[in-house]
């Protein structure tokens, strides 16, 4: 990954410069030199954004005492665990 840096006016005059680099990585685009925006390809910005959650987020959550979930009894049957 590639980290590209442009002032807004070169942003302004070569956008396409902008797209292509924002393929290899993040552009920053900086106004009077301070960075003020970034520019990401939409496949980094969705990669960025996925919700990740973990079970245990999930079942603290307040709703979760109002979830019915209907766990089906198991048809197998068990087998001897062979220890040798």
């Amino acid at each position: 990954m590639s980290i590209t840096s442009l002032t807004s006016r070169e942003f302004n005059q070569d956008t396409g410069r902008a797209k292509k680099s924002a393929e290899k990585g993040p552009v920053f685009i900086t106004d009077r030199g301070r960075v003020a925006y970034v520019l990401l390809s939409i496949a980094e910005y969705r990669h960025l954004t996925e919700v990740r959650r973990k079970i245990a987020d999930l079942l603290a959550m307040p709703e979760a005492g109002e979830v019915e979930l209907e766990i089906p009894r198991s048809r197998d049957v068990p087998r001897i665990a062979d220890l040798s």
